[in-house]
């Protein structure tokens, strides 16, 4: 499995989670609460230092604008504040909330604050509002204190009007912890949040930078672990990770004397009429990913076309002019005699029959077994025939939220307001890697642990990318990749490829074919540590 190659996977957690690890720190090891507090304090200065750093500002040059909470977040930011105005910045600090309302930890940050002599503003209506936008348009960097890890529903009125000027300003924003007003464990916003460019989280990272509208909301994430011991952040009832550039050590190594045969034959079950370009770019990807002898199994009506279309495939025609149908099972089965991976579902059509076949799949073919795109619309039909899968060899499933919707017998809207627990839920239920497609693609798998993948953008927004991931999956596996990895490894090169293509286009205009063929500069990449 993924986590036993020696490969360090940074793990995600709830607040609650988080809250225990701290208090776990605090406990066992002896660790003062306020000194994670100032530790804290002390990345977020060395975030600005950069960032000021970047637009050539000398420190004491620099202006910062602090918006703080009562709560420890907002103890956090007082720290931040006093740090910056002892080495020489140009500080001003609003508060929503009164002397009287900070305690502990906070409440001492409060008074230290003072003792610097620094500027601090109580917010407790709209006449503060003149004053703050002044100091937003003067601000070098602004510092997002306001609310913490243990916020949830929708920000107060008052602040919300704040919250407006503040995502309006021109300079960075930096959100400690994570953005106020998004849920740390959804990543859901009710209206407002602060929009960051940055959210510098301390520990580890939470669910709700990942999950909801957290990534668009928190930025860029750093961790920081403000000295919490390693030990503590790594305990094994923690099971979501978030994937990092670690995955390269699981690559397969191509060796000297290796050919097409040692590199894997896989078989790609897809296309039908008006839906060849989905089989071919899943054949594509396949190919880019390193395969060594792919195999497809199309429509007899269509296979010239495929085969003329993609030269460096086997074709195999089974009987039909525009479908397949249950016919397709003596190809698949002979094709499979000598095939270590099998993807159905690119282009392939619904025709109700070719259930037949992904029954006979799932109950006699031992080998890791890809369903994608239309295979899993014609499952949604008979979603009970994946329980046959069970103890017969691995399963991926790799559902777009409307997909997921059709086979769980729900809407899109309740897949995407819970993309992790139903992920996981399945993925045990149908003792299945389910790989969950999104803004942040979720790999859940049936021993309960998710893994969810930080690369890709906006871009991957268009038709055919699902059939190139599909493929992509499909030569890792292929290769030799144990299926957990494989997945994981495609879903991370696949956002990978795609951000390489949004440096040079941005985050529109590149297409699904592009992917593919920006495939084998990620994987080199990402061997070269780059």
């Amino acid at each position: 499995m993924i986590q036993d190659a020696g490969v360090e996977i940074m793990r995600v957690v709830s607040a609650k989670q988080m809250r225990e690890i701290e208090d776990r720190a605090i406990r066992e090891f002896g660790i003062p609460s306020l000194l994670l507090m100032e530790n804290a304090a002390l990345a977020v200065v060395q975030e600005v230092r950069h960032l000021l750093g970047l637009r050539q500002k000398q420190l004491t040059e620099g202006k910062v604008t602090v918006f703080v909470g009562k709560g420890n977040n907002g103890g956090d930011g007082l720290a931040v504040a006093r740090h910056l105005s002892i080495l020489g910045m140009d500080v001003i600090v609003y508060s929503f909330a009164g002397a009287e309302e900070f305690k502990g930890d906070a409440a001492l940050n409060y008074r230290l604050y003072q003792n610097t002599g620094g500027k601090l503003f109580t917010i407790d209506g709209e006449k503060q509002l003149r004053l703050v936008r002044i100091s937003l348009t003067q601000a070098d960097v602004i510092i997002d204190a306001i609310y913490g890890t243990g916020f949830r529903g929708a920000l107060p009125s008052l602040i919300e009007g704040y919250v407006e000027e503040i995502n309006r300003a021109q300079a960075p924003i930096i959100a400690v912890d994570i953005p106020s007003g998004v849920e740390a464990d959804t990543g859901k916003v009710y209206r407002q949040a602060i929009l960051a460019q940055e959210t510098l989280t301390f520990g580890l990272p939470k669910l709700g930078h990942f999950l909801g509208a957290g990534p668009e909301y928190a930025g860029r994430v750093i961790v920081d672990p403000i000295s919490i011991p390693e030990r503590f952040l790594e305990h094994e009832t923690l099971t979501t990770f978030v994937l990092t550039e670690e995955i390269r050590k699981l690559l397969p190594v191509r060796r000297f004397q290796g050919h097409k045969g040692t590199h894997g034959r896989g078989i790609l079950v897809a296309g039908s009429e008006g839906m060849t370009g989905a089989a071919l770019l899943a054949g594509k990807a396949a190919l880019r990913s390193g395969i060594g002898l792919l195999q497809m199994v199309v429509p007899q009506g269509l296979a010239h076309g495929i085969d003329l279309a993609l030269k460096e495939a086997t074709v195999w025609g089974a009987e039909g002019e525009k479908s397949l149908n249950d016919n397709a099972w003596s190809v698949i089965c002979e094709r499979a005699e000598n095939a270590q991976a099998l993807a159905i579902g690119p282009g392939l059509g619904q025709e109700s029959e070719f259930l037949q076949v992904i029954e006979e799949v799932l109950r006699n073919l031992p080998l890791p077994v890809i369903l994608d795109a239309d295979a899993l619309n014609i499952v949604a039909k008979e979603p009970g025939i994946l329980g046959w899968r069970q103890g017969r060899g691995p399963l991926i499933l790799t559902p777009h939220p409307g997909e997921m919707a059709r086979l769980c017998g729900c809407s899109t809207e309740e897949v995407q307001a819970n993309r992790l627990e139903l992920s996981l839920a399945k993925a045990v239920e149908w003792e299945s890697i389910i790989v969950l497609k999104g803004a942040v693609t979720i790999i859940a798998a049936p021993d309960g642990r998710a893994f969810l993948n930080p690369t890709g953008n906006p871009g991957l927004g268009t038709g055919g990318t699902g059939d190139v991931l599909t493929g992509s999956i499909l030569a890792w596996l292929a290769q030799g990749v144990e299926p957990l990895t494989a997945a994981c490894l495609g879903v991370y090169l696949h956002g990978m490829a795609a951000d390489l293509l949004a440096g040079e286009f941005g985050w529109s205009g590149f297409t699904a074919s592009e992917v593919a063929d920006e495939l084998p500069k990620a994987r080199r990449r990402l061997e070269n540590n780059q």
